[in-house]
């Protein structure tokens, strides 16, 4: 209902051209904003707790190794089934759009986006990602926001929990499953006011997005938007199928977290719900919702596909450029093997799109294009990943059953 409301409010401010309304949208902004802090402050005692809790509850480190490699295998079949689906369904979309018979006029901010993310440097390379996985200093990296280097950590120190005496083992597991316990009424409080929250994301967004909805641009938002909501939907029939829960259900578990993904655009800050979903809506043991939600969200993009395929595609119509089908598979391979390099940072994935875009054939320009368009575009993204985050999490947990 609020998301609803902010939208349907949002369009209708836009069409009123009313300065001053715009501006009072503007207001309530900052709402939407300390609603998101609230949900982040909770991510990482939330994280840490349920991975020591759910790791070190068990000395049987070989089970714990084994639940390691089928998450992952689960992630790289999920991302290889929506990179062979997405590439075909994107192409035929994009054969709608007629070519341009001119030089399209770049999207207001896209020169700028441009520079930013060529002052920003370029990919991390394999090697000097893997050096960021263990961190110096953890605390640090807790303060930083720095999730993946934590979760390192926390799963050392939650293997070192696990060989302990049995007397302090217990006494450490206790304390966090306690912090487990406190964060989940936090969370509760938090998501009890989520449509004051939502609502006041969503309303600027939607005030401002309003007139940019036309032409090649509104193409190409429809286009994300109807790929990323296709993606989203072919993973109930798999959860069905490979994970055991009917598709009302995983619906409904799904709902919370995707209604916070989508007003936030940050996965992290759906984390909570996830959790909450997993357990309480799915019945799903804690043990592995503890040790794969907090991985999933930190490294598992399942919208990579999606986004760096219809990105791609739009780039290259608004240049000129026709993508064959070599392009498609070299842009499916770096959707599915580079996704989880993409760098933690506000726009890492535009910084590891540049240099597939050079790779094949488009200007590195064209990731300006993407991000001044991106704040809609985005939100969907947001849902599909969390989405697959509690598919995997589904799915894992039946193969461990």
């Amino acid at each position: 209902m609020a998301l609803g409301t902010a939208v349907a409010g949002g369009f209708a401010v836009s069409a009123s051209a009313s300065p001053s309304l715009l501006r009072a949208t503007d207001w309530i902004a900052p709402i939407g904003v300390i609603w998101v802090n609230a949900i982040r402050m909770t991510v990482i005692p939330l994280v840490v707790s349920l991975i020591v809790t759910g790791v070190a509850s068990t000395s049987n480190l070989a089970s714990i190794g084994r639940m390691g490699g089928r998450t992952l295998m689960v992630f790289g079949l999920l991302l290889v089934g929506v990179a062979a689906v997405i590439i075909p369904l994107a192409a035929s979309m994009f054969a709608l759009l007629p070519h341009a018979t001119s030089s399209p006029v770049l999207p207001t901010g896209a020169a700028e986006a441009a520079g930013q993310i060529a002052a920003s440097g370029q990919a991390t390379g394999f090697a000097e990602w893997l050096q960021t996985l263990v961190p110096s200093n953890p605390v640090a990296a807790a303060a930083n926001g720095a999730l993946v280097p934590l979760i390192v950590f926390t799963l050392l120190f939650a293997l070192a929990v696990a060989q302990s005496p049995e007397r302090g083992r217990e006494t450490l597991v206790g304390f966090f499953r306690a912090l487990g316990d406190a964060m989940f009424v936090l969370v509760r409080w938090i998501i009890a006011i989520a449509p004051i929250g939502i609502f006041a994301l969503v309303l600027p967004l939607a005030a401002h997005a309003g007139p940019s909805l036309v032409g090649a641009i509104g193409f190409y938002i429809v286009a994300y938007a109807g790929a990323s909501v296709a993606m989203t939907l072919m993973l109930y029939p798999v959860v069905a199928l490979t994970g055991g829960i009917p598709i009302r259900r995983f619906a409904r578990a799904a709902l919370p977290a995707q209604l916070i993904a989508f007003s936030s655009s940050s996965s992290i800050a759906s984390l909570p719900a996830l959790v909450e979903s997993a357990e309480l809506g799915l019945g799903l043991s804690n043990r592995v919702t503890g040790f794969v939600l907090p991985l999933s969200v930190s490294v598992f993009k399942l919208a990579a596909p999606v986004s760096w395929t219809v990105g791609a595609l739009f780039v290259g119509w608004f240049y000129g450029v026709q993508l064959h089908a070599r392009e498609l598979a070299t842009i499916a391979f770096a959707a599915v093997f580079l996704a989880f390099a993409s760098p933690g940072v506000p726009r890492g994935a535009f910084i590891m799109l540049t240099p597939l875009l050079v790779a094949i054939g488009l200007p590195p320009e064209g990731v300006g294009i993407l991000i001044a368009v991106d704040a809609i575009p985005d939100t969907f993204a947001t849902v599909l990943n969390v989405t697959g985050d509690l598919a995997a999490v589904a799915i894992v947990a039946k193969v461990e059953r």
